[in-house]
C-alpha cells in the first residue's frame, strides 16, 4: 500500500512540475503554434521593455510586461516604440492607441493576457 501511495505522489509532483515549467497554467494565446513559454521567454531575453513575439498575417504581435502596475506602463511602452519609428502619439480609445504619420494613421490594439502581461497587435508596416 505505501508503494501505491509513493508512486502515485512521484506522478502527481512530476505532473506540477511539468505544468510549471512549460506555464501551462497561463491562458491561451490568441496566436496559434507559441505557448506561454515562448513568448514569456522572448521576453525575458529581450534588452527593451517590448518583444516581437509573431507576424500573423498583415500584423505583428508583441509582448510587454505590465509588471502589476496594470495597462498604462504598457501603454507606455508601446508609445515609446511606436514614437521612435516616426509616428506621432495622438488618442487612446479603450484598447487602441491612435498614432499618426504623413497622413496615415495607425492603430496599436492592446490585450490584457495575465495580470503580469499585456499582449499588442500593430498592422505591419508602422516599421
Amino acid at each position: 500500500m505505501k508503494k501505491v501511495g509513493f508512486i502515485l505522489g512521484s506522478v502527481i509532483v512530476i505532473i506540477g512540475v511539468y505544468i510549471f515549467v512549460n506555464k501551462l497554467y497561463y491562458p491561451s494565446l490568441p496566436i496559434e503554434n507559441l505557448s506561454a513559454k515562448e513568448v514569456i521567454d522572448k521576453l525575458k531575453e529581450s534588452d527593451s521593455k517590448i518583444a516581437e513575439i509573431a507576424v500573423d498575417g498583415d500584423f505583428i504581435w508583441y509582448i510587454t510586461s505590465s509588471a502589476n502596475k496594470g495597462i498604462s506602463i504598457a501603454d507606455e511602452n508601446i508609445k515609446q516604440m511606436v514614437v521612435s519609428n516616426g509616428w506621432e502619439f495622438k488618442d487612446k480609445n479603450g484598447a487602441g492607441l491612435f498614432f499618426e504619420k504623413d497622413d496615415k494613421s495607425l492603430i496599436a490594439t492592446t490585450q490584457m493576457w495575465t495580470k503580469n502581461y499585456v499582449l499588442v497587435k500593430i498592422t505591419s508596416n508602422f516599421k
